[in-house]
């Protein structure tokens, strides 16, 4: 506590880019340029360790699935930067082309589009306090493992919860822990076979190649473009330690071609499986094919993606309409119900659709209409606005922030250290707070989350696979 009251200041430091942004509003471009660049401002304040010092028990690349590193980085990058795109679009540009000429630029919605990003870069200020603070390293140990083993241990906790994630589907009411178990099973195999290959271990090296490989075709046939990102984004992470200049010369360029094939590409798929009913492994051939030879700099597919898709700011315009001038703040009111969705229906039969309650605030605020066929889920953000405006947004961020940061160290502390702890369970159970969702959608899975990772524990340390110091 001493520490944080004499540095207190230096948390100050990143609201800088908030206030500069309201200063200067009355200029939405310049307003909303200043937000956004004031992000990457909080992202170098964040790294360069001047409010707190980074952790220096492993070197940086061997701790990059540590909460200020990666959770930050999707989290926010996918919050607060990828809006851009959505801003050059209402400036008129098409594929980074300008298209419309500059009358025709709606002022109003890029007066809204500033304000939004004014909240993002509130947002990321609360965030990075939260976490910051909360930050303790080298966390206290209580239990240790063979580091011997720990491949092998690696290899068997994949194998192990792969099954138990389909048994879990067949299961009423344990839907949400087969979508735990899958994420768990996924991230120890593609562990794994990050230490199995400098190791040089044969069969484990080809036993997860098999795994990975299963799970990134079973990730191309989802439909869903995050599965495929985070398989390679991952393995990535894992392998850089061992194979930094393979890792930035293949695996950069890798992700960069992905997000410029994977929305023709999942259009196409969908538009197969889902409307022609043709078949996973036909409609994935079909789609690849498409994709590969589509002409990227003219598909308005892509740039679809990057403006509508990529960014979740023009749902957040239509809330910001709409409240507080038509609609109240919430208050405690969407805290209150996510407290809800955390009982289990198996005890609470009748207790109401998680999904029919966040879309109630939807169709209330007119971005759909009711009985029409789409899923409109507010981000975390958006639901802190709700709830209180800029206030809201502060405090729920900060809340965000510092549970990220608390629950990775407990998993440290309970799982014998970073590799076990953060690697592992933090990034297998909790990957919901890599992109942040709803408040009933996002407690109701941090939530059984814990309860599964405080289970896990007790199982390992059983197997005397954790043993204690």
């Amino acid at each position: 506590m001493e520490e944080t009251s004499k540095h207190f200041e230096r948390y100050l430091i990143l609201y800088i880019p908030w206030i500069l942004s309201i200063a200067l509003q009355g200029d939405p471009v310049v307003s909303y340029l200043t937000a956004w660049i004031g992000s990457f401002f909080i992202f170098y304040i964040s790294y360069s360790g001047w409010i707190k010092p980074l952790a220096t028990d492993r070197s940086i690349a061997a701790q990059l699935m540590r909460p200020i590193f990666l959770v930050q980085l999707i989290f926010i990058g996918y919050m607060a930067c990828s809006s851009i795109f959505y801003f050059l679009n209402l400036l008129g540009y098409a594929n980074f082309v300008q298209s419309v000429v500059k009358l025709s630029v709606d002022y109003d919605k890029l007066a809204l589009t500033a304000q939004c990003q004014r909240y993002y870069v509130l947002g990321h200020a609360a965030f990075a306090t939260g976490l910051i603070l909360s930050m303790k390293y080298p966390v206290q140990q209580k239990y240790k493992i063979d580091n011997t083993k720990l491949a092998n241990i690696l290899l068997i906790i994949a194998v192990v919860f792969l099954p138990l994630s389909v048994l879990a589907i067949k299961i009423t009411g344990l839907t949400q822990f087969s979508h735990q178990f899958s994420a768990l099973s996924f991230v120890s195999g593609t562990l794994a076979l990050a230490f199995a290959i400098p190791l040089k271990k044969i069969f484990n090296t080809l036993f997860c190649a098999f795994l990975y490989l299963s799970n990134f075709y079973e990730a191309l046939t989802s439909g869903y473009k995050e599965p495929i990102i985070i398989s390679v984004l991952v393995l990535g992470i894992f392998l850089y330690p061992s194979y930094k200049k393979m890792v930035t010369f293949t695996f950069v360029p890798a992700l960069l071609l992905l997000f410029m094939l994977l929305p023709t590409y999942n259009s196409i798929y969908r538009a197969n499986v889902w409307g022609d009913d043709v078949n996973a492994n036909d409609a994935y051939k079909i789609a690849l094919n498409a994709a590969l030879n589509a002409d990227q700099s003219e598909d308005e597919t892509n740039w679809g993606f990057l403006v509508y898709r990529l960014s979740e700011i023009d749902m957040f315009t239509a809330f910001l309409q709409s409240t507080p001038e038509y609609i109240d703040y919430y208050g405690f009111d969407l805290v209150k119900q996510a407290g809800i969705v955390v009982v289990p229906r198996i005890f609470w039969p009748s207790k109401p659709s998680t999904e029919q309650l966040v879309m109630e605030r939807v169709y209330k605020a007119g971005v759909v209409r009711i009985g029409s066929n789409v899923s409109a889920k507010p981000a975390y953000i958006v639901d802190a606005y709700l709830s209180g405006g800029a206030l809201g947004v502060f405090l729920a961020l900060f809340v965000y922030g510092t549970a990220v940061q608390l629950i990775s160290q407990k998993a440290e502390q309970l799982f014998g250290g970073y590799v076990l702890g953060t690697a592992l369970i933090f990034s297998g159970l909790f990957q919901i707070f890599w992109r942040g969702q709803s408040f009933e959608f996002l407690l109701n899975s941090v939530f059984w989350s814990y309860i599964s990772m405080l289970i896990i524990h007790k199982t390992l340390r059983a197997f005397t696979i954790l043993e204690d110091i």
